[in-house]
């Protein structure tokens, strides 16, 4: 799978993943543990969602060798924060630089780069108390999906 397809499965996931946390009838310890691990796979969907389209868009409307260049750097790309998102999706037109500063303000900034921040403690080894509900709250907000309206590879 490619593009939006590959983004429909990875949300899947994400989303079957959090259904399944929030059936927990376990500890406490253990749910935040599961919110931990929840930062971590939050993250690497914007991420990977962000690659898959990029890459998308250039194998609809780019030369094979420009395609290889672009799958390269932006492969490349992690920990994508909302002003390394901006970059990387600006890189590509200034339109959509434009619109996904408008439109990732406030709460959606927040989102994100709450995930990421989370998701880095956690990598590093850095014990942070974070909550399902929480993580929940900065990975689901409905109206941001990496991409959806600044990236349409079709």
């Amino acid at each position: 799978m490619t593009g939006r397809a590959e983004v429909g499965r990875l949300r899947q996931h994400l989303d079957t993943t959090f259904s399944r946390a929030e059936r927990l009838d376990a500890d406490p310890e253990l749910r935040s543990d599961f919110a931990r691990y929840l930062c971590v796979l939050a993250s690497g969907f914007v991420e990977q969602a962000t690659t898959e389209l990029l890459i998308e868009y250039a194998r609809l409307n780019a030369d094979p060798r420009v395609q290889r260049h672009v799958e390269q750097s932006v492969r490349r790309r992690s920990n994508l924060n909302t002003q390394r998102l901006i970059e990387v999706v600006g890189a590509f037109d200034p339109e959509w630089r434009a619109d996904l500063e408008t439109f990732i303000v406030n709460e959606f900034k927040s989102a994100l780069d709450g995930i990421v921040y989370l998701r880095n403690q956690v990598a590093h080894g850095i014990h942070v108390e974070v909550t399902l509900p929480r993580v929940n709250e900065h990975a689901h907000k409905e109206d941001y999906r990496p991409g959806s309206r600044f990236i349409d590879p079709t």
